[in-house]
């Protein structure tokens, strides 16, 4: 574990993000989602790293371990955070995964950046391409449902943060895929994050439009999501990323809602270690552009 410095603030506060670093092998650097930390991936550290990996997973700005600053939280300055920990760490040979809204930090820190360091991409349930609905972008989410949860997280942002959790994991009256306890797992580790950060970027990864960034993805990719995310539906976010990178493997976990690291751990775990060491991936799944 430790802390890597990304710079300060609009403020002069300097800005840390906490870094966990396990195994040893080809790298791979894994982004939480939205509205949690680093921890969520804990299933994906321990069984990479037994696989060969080195695993690096860190909590972005505001979230988890990390500083929360007053300001930062665009994907401008969320990709020059990854590009501090890359570079920190002095990564190479990188598969580089992002889930959720962490795939917005992959996205932009390909074009920014040019894809340094960086080998292979996946994008799991991720809110690429562009997720608000606009005259140019007519599969998207209308405005309305964003500006509803900002609604109920200024009101009461534990009791959004509990009801968010079970359509994440595809709770409902007659589907229990997950337990109580993870729920309130899922639950402390969104509630560590700061309310300006989990505000902040609500807005970054609901308002930021990617479709340029992913045209300067020429790398190897793989996209995966579940066709029942309730979260990051699949046709406004997956289906339309398939179309801008034809060269990419596109998985579909059939059944599967937004919260894959959990309800299909062995299996994303699985198509993860192939695809970083392999540059494959098998055939259940794999749906053309």
């Amino acid at each position: 574990m430790a802390h890597v410095h990304v710079g300060r603030d609009s403020g002069g506060q300097e800005v840390e993000l906490f870094v966990r670093d396990v195994g040893s092998g080809r790298p791979i650097v894994l982004i939480h989602g939205w509205p949690l930390s680093h921890a969520s991936w804990a299933y994906q550290i321990a069984d990479l790293a037994r696989r060969g990996f080195r695993v690096v997973a860190y909590d972005r700005r505001g979230f988890g371990h990390s500083s929360q600053p007053a300001t930062g939280y665009d994907y401008d300055t969320l990709a020059d955070d990854l590009n501090a920990v890359l570079t920190e760490l002095a990564l190479e040979d990188v598969t580089l995964v992002g889930f959720s809204m962490g795939g917005g930090e992959v996205a932009r820190y390909m074009k920014k950046y040019g894809g340094a360091r960086v080998a292979r991409v996946v994008f799991v349930s991720a809110v690429t391409p562009y997720l608000l609905k606009t005259a140019d972008n007519p599969s998207g989410v209308d405005a309305s449902v964003f500006a509803g949860m900002m609604e109920k997280m200024r009101e009461d942002r534990a009791n959004f943060v509990a009801d968010f959790g079970k359509p994440f994991y595809g709770v409902g009256m007659l589907s229990h895929p997950v337990s109580q306890a993870t729920l309130d797992w899922t639950f402390h580790l969104a509630m560590q994050a700061s309310q300006l950060a989990t505000e902040e970027c609500a807005r970054a990864f609901s308002q930021t439009d990617f479709r340029r960034d992913l045209i300067a993805i020429s790398l190897p990719t793989l996209i995966i999501h579940g066709d029942k995310d309730q979260t990051v539906p699949i046709g406004a976010s997956a289906d339309e990323t398939a179309k801008i990178l034809p060269h990419a493997f596109y998985k579909v976990y059939d059944g599967a809602p937004h919260g894959l690291f959990i309800t299909d751990k062995d299996r994303l775990t699985d198509d993860i270690a192939t695809f970083a060491s392999e540059g494959r991936v098998d055939a259940a799944g794999l749906r053309a552009a």
